[in-house]
C-alpha cells in the first residue's frame, strides 16, 4: 500500500521505516511542526516525577534539564522508549491515552510526595490536568514546545493524492487530522480522497476528517502506533 504519513518529522522517519519493513510505500508530509522553546535550566524543587504526554515532551525536557534521576510517567510505549533512550532511569507508561495515564499515576505515586512536572506543548491540558487534581496531585505544567499546524501538504504528496496513488493516510491526533482535512480542501483535492482509507488513532481524531469523502475511516483499538498498524493491515 502507498501510505501518507502525517507525523512531525522526528517521529515520521521511524514510522516510515516500519512501514517499509512491512512492505508498504510511505510518503511523509508532516501536518504539525514541533518548535522547542529555549530557556534556562529548569527548577525542579519539590518535584517527585516528570510527566510526558508525548515523545516531544521528553525531547523538550532533555533540552532544559540534565536530571535523569526523577521518574518519568509516560503516556505510551513510544514516549517511554524516548525517555529510556534519553537516559532516564525509571520510566513507566500507561499504554493508553492521557486519562489512562492520569489514573495510572494515582497508583504509581502519592500526592504528598511532591509536584508532578508536566513537560507540555502549547495545547490545553484539558481533562488530563483535571483528573490528576481529582486524585489530589499538584501538577506543574510547563510549556516547553509549540505545535504549529502546516499550511499545506508537501508538493510530492499533492501530486500523489491528485493521481490517486495513496491507499491510506495515518492520522495521529485530532489536531493533525483537522490540519490534514483543511490542507486537502485548500489544495482542491477533496474529491481525490474517495479511494483513501484514513487510519485514526482515536474516535476524537476520526471525527475531524468525517467531512472528507473517504473510502473508509478505521479507528485503532488503542491509541498507539502498533494498533494503528493493525488497523492498516485489516
Amino acid at each position: 500500500m502507498r501510505v501518507l504519513v502525517t507525523r512531525p518529522v522526528a517521529d515520521a522517519t521511524s514510522t516510515a521505516l516500519r512501514l517499509r519493513q512491512m512492505g508498504h510505500a510511505p510518503l511523509i508530509s508532516p501536518m504539525l511542526e514541533i518548535r522547542f522553546r529555549d530557556g534556562p535550566e529548569l527548577s525542579l524543587t519539590g518535584v517527585q516525577a516528570f510527566v510526558a504526554t508525548s515523545a516531544n515532551g521528553v525531547r523538550a525536557l532533555i533540552r532544559r534539564t540534565t536530571n535523569r534521576d526523577l521518574p518519568v510517567f509516560a503516556v505510551g510505549a513510544q514516549t517511554a522508549t524516548t525517555a529510556l533512550e534519553a537516559g532516564f532511569v525509571t520510566v513507566k507508561h500507561s499504554d493508553g491515552d492521557s486519562i489512562a495515564l492520569a489514573n495510572a499515576i494515582a497508583s504509581w505515586a502519592k500526592p504528598e510526595a511532591g509536584i508532578l512536572f508536566h513537560a507540555a506543548g502549547n495545547e490545553t491540558a484539558g481533562k488530563f490536568a483535571e483528573r490528576l487534581r481529582e486524585h489530589g496531585f499538584n501538577l506543574q505544567r510547563a510549556v516547553l514546545y509549540e505545535v504549529v499546524p502546516a499550511e499545506t501538504l508537501s508538493d510530492e504528496s499533492i501530486k500523489a493524492l491528485h493521481a490517486g496513488e495513496f491507499d491510506a493516510v495515518l492520522l495521529y491526533s485530532p489536531r493533525s487530522t483537522e490540519t490534514f482535512s483543511l490542507c486537502v480542501q485548500k489544495a482542491g483535492l477533496t474529491t481525490h480522497c474517495r479511494n483513501l482509507i484514513a487510519i485514526c488513532i482515536s474516535e476524537v481524531a476520526a471525527e475531524k476528517c468525517r467531512d472528507l469523502p473517504l473510502r473508509e475511516i478505521r479507528v485503532a483499538d488503542l491509541p498507539a502506533e502498533d494498533a494503528m498498524f493493525e488497523a492498516l493491515q485489516r
